[in-house]
């Protein structure tokens, strides 16, 4: 490193060596000494120039001095500093056309359904390989999820099915009552709430709860690369944390319909005993009207809403991407999916239960 010095000359003074942060101090210091004002300070013989060089030089403008024989690498530090030039701002982003837009949301729809349908069949072969030899599914972290699925889910569902009970005797009652029809709130009571509104509203509760918390938790082991160690050390991910879920999902919605049902009917019968009704008279109405087949294809939709509760919920953890906002993310995509999926397969079994005559 060439040393600095300052240098009187016949028009002025000229500076010699290198303008860096370890050298400039002393020559600095000397310079406050000086007048400056219209003093000519020749930088031929500057070599190399720093962020401090450039604020030594930048204070010498700002005293009088005129810098000359500046190269381009002094130059260009010294511009950086003017006050008066304008800050960079970034290109916009150019827009994209409406049907530029059409189509990247189309190919992202169909990688996403791609990656669906791969996520179903690996979850079916891990489910293939169970059943052959069942010691290889986590039994304890099966029943595990099955008491925070379906034990911790317990009050929530019955306070809304109470509430869900309650808000449709009441409101049938009062316009049936006019034409002296309410004994057949119980009629529709029960088969709404066992063919239809029980495992729908237990599947919707369980969208938030349960299909959010196995999106987040997965994910968030994604994001603190403890899936990539489980994967390192031999663990594959669907069986050591979506098939324990998967199952418990399956296996707990429908015994959480069964009990929003009789919930549900409980607080029915509660409002139609405000109508004169007696309870006798209430169950018996109920039970001459629902029978097996009502019971069994509630069920059956039950376990298809636990499948998709569970499956997108874990889909969706496994996907997620990088940063805390991405759990977020996953999070909001999965209960979003969950409800979209449910409304979908509730629709294809009411048509398939039409045409088996169900």
């Amino acid at each position: 490193m060439a040393e600095l010095r300052l240098e009187p000359v016949d028009a002025g003074y000229q500076l010699i060596g290198d303008l860096t942060l370890a050298a400039i101090a002393p020559v600095w210091q000397a310079s406050r000494q000086i007048n400056w004002q219209s003093q000519l300070v020749d930088l031929s013989q500057v070599g190399h120039c720093d962020g401090a060089g450039a604020a030594f030089l930048f204070e010498l403008g700002q005293s009088g001095a005129q810098l000359r024989n500046l190269n381009a690498e002094t130059q260009r530090l010294l511009t950086a500093l003017d006050p008066q030039q304008a800050l960079l701002v970034s290109p916009q982003k150019s827009r994209n056309k409406p049907i530029t837009q059409i189509g990247h949301l189309t190919r992202s729809a169909v990688r996403d359904f791609a990656a669906q349908i791969t996520f179903i069949g690996e979850a079916a072969s891990a489910l293939a390989q169970v059943i052959v030899r069942p010691q290889r599914l986590r039994w304890r972290e099966f029943l595990r999820q099955c008491e925070l699925t379906g034990a911790n889910a317990l009050p929530i569902i019955s306070l809304i099915s109470l509430l869900l009970g309650i808000i449709l005797a009441f409101q049938s009652a009062i316009p049936m009552r006019q034409f002296g029809a309410e004994m057949f709130v119980a009629n529709l009571l029960g088969l709404s709430l066992v063919r239809e509104l029980g495992p729908l509203i237990t599947a919707i509760v369980l969208a938030g709860r349960s299909g959010a918390a196995f999106a987040a938790e997965i994910g968030t082991m994604k994001v603190n690369e403890e899936i990539n160690a489980l994967v390192t050390f031999g663990y594959q991910p669907m069986h050591f944390l979506v098939l324990p879920r998967l199952l418990a999902g399956v296996c707990m919605l429908p015994l959480l319909a069964i009990w929003s049902q009789a919930i549900g009917m409980l607080g029915g019968a509660l409002v139609m005993q405000g109508f004169g009704i007696p309870l006798a008279t209430f169950w018996s109405q109920l039970s001459s009207q629902v029978d097996a087949g009502d019971f069994f294809g509630g069920m059956l939709k039950a376990a298809a809403f636990g499948l998709v509760v569970a499956s997108v919920g874990c889909f969706r953890g496994l996907g997620t991407g990088t940063g805390a906002s991405a759990v977020g993310a996953a999070t909001t995509r999965a209960v979003v999916n969950i409800l979209v999926l449910l409304v979908i397969t509730d629709g294809i079994l009411a048509v398939v239960y039409y045409h088996l005559g169900w």
